[in-house]
């Protein structure tokens, strides 16, 4: 008896909502959303750091959550909505997070920036951090070599605090 499992690698047909537009595509199943987004669509924001979702450098926000786009398997979210970096931004206004990233400095070589800011996006969507230790915590996923943690935790306390007054 034979009990081996045959793979198929034929395309699957899926549509994703990217940034807004909605895409028909065919992909491979082992594809992962990271290289769909930046092999196939050219949205290179999003970034392969460790490529086993230890650094947070690839997060999206799909169906508006936080996601490590390496972990996260292209055909397994057909139907989904997902932002990115490039997708954040309304027209020449900012995003409110990345407006604050640029006001405290919160970012050095700027390779984490994108799934850090993507990550804060959906942190602050979550309604969970209250304090500085709250982000800190909720955040830990995502890794910046750089060191520029406090200057992160000020940017998002920023966003947090105009929501608050809201």
């Amino acid at each position: 008896m034979d009990n081996s499992i045959t793979f198929s690698h034929a395309p699957l047909p899926i549509a994703l909502t990217i940034n807004g537009t909605e895409q028909h595509l065919a992909v491979e199943p082992r594809t992962t959303l990271l290289d769909l987004l930046r092999e196939r669509l050219d949205l290179t924001g999003s970034k392969k750091g460790c490529d086993h979702g230890q650094c947070g450098a690839c997060t999206v926000l799909l169906n508006g959550q936080r996601r490590l786009s390496c972990l996260a398997l292209a055909c397994a979210h057909d139907g989904a909505a997902i932002i990115t970096i490039e997708g954040l931004a309304t027209g020449e206004n900012l995003h409110p997070v990345q407006q604050a990233f640029l006001d405290y400095d919160a970012y050095q070589c700027g390779y984490c920036t994108p799934g850090q800011i993507c990550s804060a996006v959906g942190l602050l969507n979550e309604g969970h951090a209250r304090t500085r230790d709250e982000v800190r915590e909720l955040m830990s996923g995502n890794l910046c070599r750089c060191g520029a943690y406090a200057n992160i935790s000020d940017a998002i306390l920023a966003v947090l605090s105009q929501q608050a007054a809201r």
